[in-house]
């Protein structure tokens, strides 16, 4: 999603990028969920308030905060700090359920954020995080503070299943990225972009919308439901695991520092997910 988003950037600004991909995104969604629940489920059911804040927070702020962010920095940081979404999470858990994560756990969070940081830098921190600016860094980090905020919403909606939960928070995150768009527009900051500048990033934008919006964020909902906030952040350390592997199919070599570092991350995820399973193997019972 970076590399591709950072490319796109100069041809449609950070805030039309993400006004587009939720439209599109947004339209599926409903079509879906009237498809699979019907044309009651998108009815609000007096949860229009909380629904509407954690779309603004998370689909609207990370939209706005990581693109606007990316602008400025590169997308090897910005895939750095959302490695840092697992130790939030993991945090922030702690403070407001008194969940507070076994060592283990903690172990395989800083396992595989140390296999992030040597996929991501290449075991060269300083000169990964070269040729960026502060404020961007910033940026996306309150983008990835804001979808912490998002993930932690999914167990304030018992009753919904995580196609009604996506949809009934992207409609009003998507309705907040265009009033962020056009204030942005009237201020000067941002415009809007032309037919040409749309369709010479067209498929960025189907990429967007299908991918990265629909199977995406429902994908993410969905792992929330099964696996719990935790477990669902600290699987998303897999990403640039996942990103190198696209790459290496298509002819890049590697260095033996960035395997070890994809190996750590995977070695990582399977011991948490043991470990949990053992947990939960007596409840079964």
């Amino acid at each position: 999603m970076f590399p591709i988003a950072k490319r796109a950037l100069p041809h449609v600004d950070a805030f039309a990028l993400g006004s587009l991909r939720y439209f599109f995104g947004s339209l599926i969604f409903i079509a879906l969920l009237w498809a699979f629940e019907g044309p009651r489920a998108l009815r609000f059911d007096g949860r229009i308030v909380p629904a509407s804040a954690f779309g603004v927070i998370g689909i609207t702020g990370f939209n706005v905060l990581v693109w606007v962010g990316l602008s400025y920095t590169r997308p090897e940081h910005a895939a750095i700090i959302m490695a840092l979404q697992t130790p939030l999470i993991a945090l922030t858990l702690w403070a407001t359920r008194g969940q507070r994560p076994s060592p283990v756990v903690l172990g395989c969070i800083a396992a595989a954020l140390c296999g992030v940081f040597l996929v991501v830098t290449k075991g060269d921190p300083a000169g990964a995080f070269a040729g960026g600016t502060l404020r961007g860094d910033l940026l996306v980090f309150a983008g990835a503070v804001s979808w912490v905020t998002y993930t932690l919403a999914a167990g304030r909606f018992a009753g919904w299943s995580p196609l009604r939960l996506t949809v009934l928070t992207c409609i009003p995150g998507a309705v907040g990225l265009f009033i962020a768009n056009g204030l942005a527009i009237a201020a000067g900051i941002a415009a809007w972009p032309s037919l040409q500048d749309a369709a010479a990033v067209g498929w960025q934008l189907v990429y967007f919308s299908t991918c990265t919006v629909v199977l995406g964020v429902l994908g993410f909902n969905f792992g929330l439901k099964h696996l719990g906030p935790l477990n669902t952040m600290l699987t998303l350390n897999l990403v640039p695991v996942g990103v190198f592997a696209i790459e290496a199919a298509l002819g890049r070599a590697f260095t033996a520092v960035e395997l070890f570092g994809a190996a750590l991350v995977i070695a990582a995820l399977v011991a948490n997910n043991l470990y949990l399973r053992r947990l939960s193997a007596p409840a079964r019972s």
